[in-house]
């Protein structure tokens, strides 16, 4: 016989075998086409968008969503010759916006910095005497400047 177990606000239903031995009595309810809620991708079609859109990685629903709606809104519903041109107000907005919460929104840069910081953190040091050539091998200026060099002479255009 299972039993029920209030938590907080969390319910814990522990079930037996035999709660699971019987079939499920659960009927499942046909989808509504005109619920606006369900999952169809960003564009409804009624053509809004849809910003329960797993695709919007709840860009919407966060501390910047009313920036992020504007500016996304305004992107969408453009119809200008270059799409969206006249959205950069509301880009900015929601750039300023995000800058705000760096631990939500990190930018590229942040993450560039993060990742280099954190593979010379790993990077073995080198001693002294290991950079240091020895007195048998050139250095690469002087293999260069073995090399043979062009005549300055030959590459003047007459």
């Amino acid at each position: 016989m299972s039993s029920v177990r209030e938590e907080g606000k969390d319910r814990i239903i522990f079930v037996t075998k035999e709660d699971h031995a019987s079939p499920s009595s659960a009927e499942l309810v046909e989808e509504d086409p005109n619920d606006p809620y369900e999952e169809r991708g960003l564009i409804l079609p009624s053509g809004e968008i849809n910003w329960n859109c797993p695709c919007l990685g709840g860009m919407a629903s966060g501390p910047c969503g009313i920036e992020f709606k504007n500016a996304f809104s305004c992107f969408h519903y453009s119809k200008e010759e270059v799409k969206g041109s006249e959205c950069l107000d509301q880009f900015r907005a929601m750039q300023e916006c995000m800058q705000h919460y760096p631990e939500l929104y990190p930018q590229d840069d942040d993450k560039v910095q993060h990742e280099q910081s954190s593979e010379t953190d790993q990077t073995p040091q080198h001693s002294a005497s290991a950079e240091t050539p020895d007195a048998n091998s050139a250095s690469a200026t002087e293999q260069d400047s073995d090399r043979i060099q062009p005549n300055a002479e030959d590459s003047v255009e007459s």
